[in-house]
């Protein structure tokens, strides 16, 4: 009975000494925080919106805030569909491509007096089918994701010069379509409640789906994947056909704010894309990254964007920023991988 009882006493006197080591639930909820990628970009976003705003009042004016939502959504809508490119460990370099192209066969299909149904789903095509000859080169043939894709950026481009000759194509389009660039919900441009909804289907599909986990999977460790009976080949076939689908419909959506298809649109946004996926936390290694972290890294380039025109800083620097940004960025995330053991 003296043994039980020690033993019992030691072992309350352990639980007790645990239970006070042990952080109050919120404060850990908080300290945990740091470890997650999307608000350490978030607290960034947040700190350079305040300095900003310290130097200039106009900032955080609702006309002002509503326009950089505007600005940034495209690019944030593309970056859904390049994150999961990158997260499987691959890159579609031709997103800007298929943007420029479906918003030239949506501008052309209106300018044939076709209805606006099938405009648009004519845009959609030109996505899918980019994504689709993506996914066989690498899929199939066995190229390179880099190879692959910039390949078809450069035959998309070569077939909007060869198409329009240089020249915009402005047709005359329903006032109904122009609401997809143009219209509001409430104070809410339209295009930034399409990047919202975008946001939090994937993210749902990522988190809480089997195609989402093999997404992971694949990128992680495909050979394991594999011999675990993930289909890589069609899963990455699939995001690559997501990827250029989602930059066709940023495409028609651009077209429908300007109501102009420029042959030299969605030039360079790859890069643009390509940036907010790593800001927000992906890894090009494959195996890490999120739908909301991207979008977060396409609204801190926005914000720097927009800090650049208010600050009347010379344009011409917002590369130099922006560049300067993805390499701090990434810098930390591999310090702090590196520091936790890879495990954050």
């Amino acid at each position: 009975m003296k043994i039980g009882r020690t033993t019992c006493m030691s072992m309350s006197g352990q639980k007790s000494a645990t239970s006070e080591q042990r952080p109050s639930g919120l404060w850990h909820e908080i300290a945990q925080l740091r470890h997650v990628r999307e608000v350490n970009v978030l607290v960034a976003m947040l700190i350079v919106g305040a300095l900003i705003s310290f130097f200039t009042p106009y900032f955080f004016t609702t006309n002002n805030l509503m326009g950089v939502f505007r600005a940034f959504s495209l690019t944030a809508i593309m970056s859904i569909g390049m994150v999961m490119v990158i997260i499987t460990g691959g890159i579609d370099l031709s997103v800007g491509s298929a943007m420029g192209l479906a918003s030239l066969v949506t501008a052309l299909c209106f300018d044939a007096a076709y209805p606006t149904g099938v405009s648009i789903a004519a845009g959609i095509g030109v996505g899918i089918c980019f994504g689709l000859a993506n996914g066989l080169l690498i899929t199939v043939i066995g190229l390179p994701p880099f190879i692959a894709t910039l390949g078809t950026l450069s035959i998309g481009r070569g077939l909007m010069y060869m198409i329009t000759h240089g020249v915009p194509v402005t047709p005359d389009t329903p006032e109904v379509f122009s609401t997809l660039g143009q219209g509001y919900v409430g104070p809410v441009p339209v295009p930034v409640v399409i990047m919202l909804l975008l946001m939090f289907v994937f993210a749902m599909i990522m988190r809480r789906t089997r195609f989402g986990r093999h997404i992971y999977a694949t990128g992680g460790n495909e050979q394991a994947a594999r011999l675990s009976g993930v289909k890589v080949d069609r899963i990455k076939l699939s995001v690559y056909v997501l990827s250029s689908t989602i930059a066709a419909l940023a495409g028609i959506i651009g077209f429908s704010r300007y109501l102009s298809a420029e042959p030299a649109s969605g030039f360079g946004s790859e890069l643009d894309v390509i940036a907010a996926a790593a800001i927000g936390g992906a890894s090009l290694a494959g195996g890490v990254g999120s739908v909301t972290g991207a979008v977060i890294g396409a609204a801190l380039v926005g914000v720097i964007a927009n800090g650049v025109v208010l600050l009347n800083i010379n344009t011409y620097a917002q590369q130099a920023i922006t560049g300067g940004v993805i390499l701090i960025a990434v810098s930390l995330d591999v310090l702090r991988s590196k520091l936790t053991g890879g495990n954050s």
